[in-house]
């Protein structure tokens, strides 16, 4: 009953020591020291090998080391196999982080700011109550819906939309096509937290830009494309939207001479607003394989039909 690692080396020398600590009966092996592969019936994996069948004929559960699942190629991965999301807190907790640093950095005028500091210029400029501000968030899924929570208690007006209905306490929620223009009309800063999905895939393009309202600015922490970047790149330089902070980009890196590199208006991060911690990550993990051993719903399966 191994379970294989095979995703950032660093990181699973510290999976290997804490699975030894925990659970020194459950045999845990580092990619490509794979051992016996017909033993191997988990697998954590950032990306799973393309013949992840033929490589593992026992394999049962594959599980994902981070959030998504979108790097998964699941033609390859038979029904039988689940295939489950990471949802260790320490993702939330990152995640919540740093899209609430993101919007106060938008809500407090600190491109501005840093456009004048280069300029060497001290001026004032009001200061907006977060209660004026009204921040959407695209996906209601663990991520977002916990990111709402936290804006919440700021003061900022807080929608949020999604494919399906949702309920969440101070969060005016949107669901489905019909609802999308007006979750965008009432949006001054959009948070993009969805799965990537064919249905997604260049979903945040010219039409969403032009329907948010002029001023408004524009958070990616979702994937790279999901935007049509020479769109973003237009709206930011007609002036409709006022700024963009992304985690994500497509492709990862960007090439040198891409003009978000140097753009005032775009703040770039290296896809770092959340990572798996090591040491609640493992005991996600352990707790879903005690959860198959006894034949129960495991926490984070996919559902394949809806890609996430």
């Amino acid at each position: 009953m191994t379970i294989l690692y095979k995703a950032n080396l660093e990181r699973g020398r510290q999976w290997a020591q804490l699975f030894a600590q925990k659970a020194p009966d459950v045999p845990f092996r580092l990619w490509p020291e794979i051992g016996d592969p017909a033993a191997v019936r988990y697998l954590a994996a950032w990306e799973p090998p393309a013949d992840v069948t033929q490589a593992f004929p026992n394999l049962e559960v594959i599980f994902s080391t981070g959030a998504g699942i979108d790097q998964f190629d699941l033609s390859g991965v038979p029904p039988h196999i689940a295939v489950v999301r990471m949802t260790e807190p320490g993702i939330v907790e990152g995640m919540v982080e740093y899209v609430t640093q993101s919007v106060l950095t938008i809500h407090r005028d600190l491109f501005d700011y840093a456009a004048l500091q280069r300029e060497g210029v001290w001026r004032e400029m009001p200061v907006r109550a977060a209660s004026t501000r009204r921040v959407g968030v695209l996906g209601l899924g663990m991520l977002g819906t916990a990111v709402l929570k936290t804006l919440n208690l700021f003061g900022f007006r807080c929608a949020g939309w999604s494919r399906f209905a949702h309920e969440i306490e101070g969060v005016e929620c949107f669901a489905g096509a019909d609802s999308f223009d007006a979750f965008l009309a009432r949006t001054d800063i959009l948070v993009c937290l969805l799965p990537l999905t064919d249905a997604t895939r260049g979903l945040i393009d010219k039409r969403v830009f032009d329907k948010l309202p002029k001023g408004a600015s524009f958070i990616n922490v979702g994937r790279g494309p999901h935007v049509v970047q020479q769109d973003l790149l237009d709206a930011l330089n007609s002036g409709h939207l006022h700024a963009a902070i992304l985690d994500v980009t497509d492709p990862e890196p960007l090439p040198r001479e891409h003009a978000f590199w140097t753009h005032p208006r775009v703040r770039l991060t290296p896809h770092i607003a959340s990572a798996t911690r090591p040491e609640t990550a493992v005991d996600v993990v352990l707790d879903n394989l005690r959860r198959h051993r006894a034949g129960l719903p495991l926490i984070g399966a996919i559902d394949r039909a809806r890609g996430y």
